[in-house]
């Protein structure tokens, strides 16, 4: 029973990784810009069909892939950020959300134009054998995850507490016009981090891909719901939180599963979301957007 409990607590941390990443990116963009970007999912999922039409035209290794998703999703966020966030800048937040979900149904229909068929494989990160170690299953790909995870949470948070950019991002999101005063252009700002977000997707996109190898156009809402939800549960507009949310998400998971069986994984975080949202609606929103960069 306790190795049965580690085992699920080890599978819960490595999918908590892959959802953390979906959950920053998705924090950024709503941190700065206080816009729901219903689209990041499905611009993900368009760098992994990048990644994946390399692949099955030109055989390309790994590191290629990586790159050819970040590049794709990339490519997808500043087309998401041009028709749907920099006209409403100033404007309605529910139109720009509005616009990326009409973007989302785009995505979805170049990809199935593009690439047809439901389900086309991937390549593995690892394709051996789990590691055995003190009767618990390792694997080295879902340890990877967690490590790549770390590492660019790391960084993230050096970006934005030691460097002069993220200085400038704090600032903009404590007060765009004062920050327009001190010499910041907060139009410049929301691109960068548009971008920022959407290389962390890509990133996010092409481990989960590697590591259950294969690709469907359901990785968009798959990507989306995982994201918002991890987000949900830390609070919204806290990149802390997002982690937090992710890792905690992956617990529920992995250990509802375990106990309740597959068909209740996804159905527990649910409910236990709307039970802290009936229990205190101000939960959610407990951490302000002027300390999500802080």
């Amino acid at each position: 029973m306790l190795l049965d409990l580690l085992q699920n607590t080890i599978d819960g941390a490595a999918a908590g990784a892959s959802y953390a990443l979906l959950a920053v990116g998705f924090t950024l963009i709503f941190g700065v810009l206080r816009r729901v970007n219903l689209s990041y999912g499905p611009a993900v999922m368009i760098g992994c069909y990048a990644a994946t039409w390399l692949h099955l035209n030109f055989q390309s290794g790994l590191i290629v892939l990586a790159l050819a998703a970040v590049a794709g999703t990339v490519l997808a966020g500043a087309y998401v950020e041009r028709l749907c966030f920099a006209p409403h800048r100033s404007g309605s937040a529910i139109a720009a959300m509005v616009a990326s979900f009409a973007l989302w149904m785009q995505f979805e229909e170049l990809a199935t134009l593009v690439l047809p068929r439901h389900v086309y494989a991937f390549p593995l990160l690892h394709e051996g054998a789990p590691v055995e170690f003190l009767g618990l299953s390792l694997r080295p790909d879902a340890l990877a995850v967690l490590g790549v995870a770390a590492i660019l949470c790391a960084l993230l948070q050096g970006l934005l507490h030691r460097t002069r950019f993220g200085l400038a991002v704090r600032a903009t999101i404590e007060n765009p016009h004062a920050a327009s005063l001190a010499g910041i252009d907060p139009g410049r700002i929301f691109v960068l981090i548009f971008a920022l977000a959407s290389a962390i997707g890509g990133i996010a996109g092409f481990l989960i891909v590697a590591t259950h190898g294969q690709v469907t156009p359901m990785l968009g809402m798959w990507a989306t719901l995982k994201g918002l939800l991890a987000m949900m549960l830390g609070g919204l507009g806290s990149l802390r939180g997002a982690i937090v949310g992710a890792l905690v998400l992956g617990q529920i998971e992995a250990h509802s599963q375990w106990f309740l069986g597959p068909q209740w994984r996804d159905l527990v975080a649910y409910l236990l979301l709307f039970a802290l949202l009936a229990a205190n609606p101000s939960w959610m929103t407990r951490w302000t957007i002027s300390r999500s960069a802080s």
